[in-house]
Formats: C-alpha cells, sequence, structure tokens
C-alpha cells in the first residue's frame, strides 16, 4: 500500500498541502516574519524526504501539479489589481519607470556579481532572471542556454527572502507610501513576495502583482541582450 502510495500522484499533491496547511497555521499563530509558511513548508517537504530516503522523482509525480498551478496562481494576482486600478492608473508613470529601473538592476547585480566572482557563462545567463515569477525565469533560461534547475532554485529563494524582509526593510529605509512598497516588493521577489504584501496592504499587494507582469515583460526583452553580451 505504502508503495502504491508513492506512486501516486496524490502522494505529492498531498504532502505539499499538508506541509503548508501546517506551516500556514504556525505562521498565524506565531505572526513571526521569519516563519513564512513558503519556506517552512518547503524545509518541511526535504526534510521529510531525506528522514524517509524518498527519492524527488517520487514526490514530483504529483508536485509537477502544483508547479502547473503556479501560472493561474500569478493570473490571480490580477483581481486585486482590477479593483484598486483608479488608484494604480494615477500613478503609472512611476510605476513604469519603477519597475524598469528595478528589472535591470536584478539583472545587473546578481549576473554582474556572478561574473565577477567568476561564475561560468551558464552560471551568469541562469541569476540574470531571478526576481521573474519561476515560470517566465525558466522559460527566459531554456532559451539562452542557463541551468532551468538552478534558476528555479534562485528564485524561490529570491522570493522568500523578499516576502520574510522586504516590506520591513522598505520601511527601515523611510519608505512608507504602500505603493512603492508594493513595487519593490513585487520587482523584486514575484509571487511570494506579492502574497507577503497582500497580508500588510491590499493597495501595496495590488501594485506588486502588477509589478510581476512588468517586470517579467521587461526581464524577457533585456536578458536575451545580455545573452548576446555573453556569447
Amino acid at each position: 500500500m505504502w508503495n502504491d502510495l508513492l506512486a501516486s500522484p496524490l502522494f505529492g499533491v498531498g504532502l505539499t498541502l499538508a506541509a503548508y496547511a501546517l506551516a500556514q497555521a504556525l505562521y498565524l499563530r506565531t505572526g513571526s516574519i521569519f516563519l513564512n509558511p513558503v519556506v517552512w513548508s518547503i524545509g518541511g517537504i526535504i526534510a521529510f524526504l531525506h528522514a524517509l530516503h524518498i527519492p524527488f522523482a517520487t514526490y514530483a509525480v504529483g508536485g509537477k501539479y502544483v508547479l502547473f498551478l503556479l501560472g493561474p496562481s500569478v493570473v490571480a494576482l490580477g483581481v486585486p489589481l482590477y479593483n484598486r486600478r483608479q488608484e494604480i492608473l494615477a500613478k503609472k508613470g512611476p510605476i513604469l519607470f519603477g519597475v524598469l529601473a528595478g528589472s535591470i538592476t536584478s539583472i545587473v547585480t546578481a549576473s554582474g556579481l556572478a561574473w565577477l566572482l567568476g561564475g561560468t557563462r551558464k552560471v551568469v545567463l541562469s541569476l540574470a532572471p531571478k526576481s521573474v515569477t519561476t515560470p517566465i525565469a525558466i522559460g527566459i533560461v531554456e532559451k539562452i542556454g542557463g541551468i532551468a534547475p538552478l534558476t528555479a532554485a534562485i528564485v524561490v529563494l529570491t522570493g522568500c527572502l523578499g516576502a520574510m524582509c522586504g516590506p520591513e526593510f522598505c520601511r527601515a529605509i523611510g519608505l512608507e507610501d504602500p505603493t512603492a512598497i508594493g513595487l519593490a516588493v513585487g520587482t523584486a521577489s514575484h509571487g511570494i513576495g506579492t502574497a507577503r504584501m497582500l497580508e500588510v496592504d491590499r493597495l501595496g499587494g495590488a501594485v506588486a502583482g502588477l509589478a510581476i507582469g512588468l517586470n517579467g515583460l521587461i526581464t524577457a526583452f533585456i536578458v536575451p541582450l545580455l545573452f548576446v553580451f555573453f556569447r
């Protein structure tokens, strides 16, 4: 029975839902930013698989269905964006400029640092879309010859860090406007950061959702230029 369960897609899906539900309950109970449910559910799944010596490929049989839902979940972020569209349209100029600046800064700093530290061409290219949501980042990297698993890991890590300390860091440096904070968090840490931002402020979360789409579009145009440069 155990082997049949492991071979079923229900194992990966069920384990993911159970881990996130437990992590979410812990987060809501404590309210600590260091107990982000995404971070702890990822760690919990890894620890569970390692403790029981279950290959990742076994989990991935069901995990791929969860991965598929990443796309629709990002599209769903358009709901709060639509609800606050009038407030956002009033600031469309600064928002567009802010996302453009954030996108270029993210690409240059990540790839530039890897290049200066002696990273290979594939590693440099794999880090370029680190602040773009996972489906777009993987699509970009596959086109330019990067390492898709490395990109996926870096994208998730970036999102987790942004969700854990993004809003607090923005306030620490003097940002108080929810639009500015949402723009920064959404551009830097995509969907995971946006989910946290929606908890902090609805307008900031809506702007963060817009920043995800704009950053993905801008990065898709800029990264191929980086590919030509390193060719």
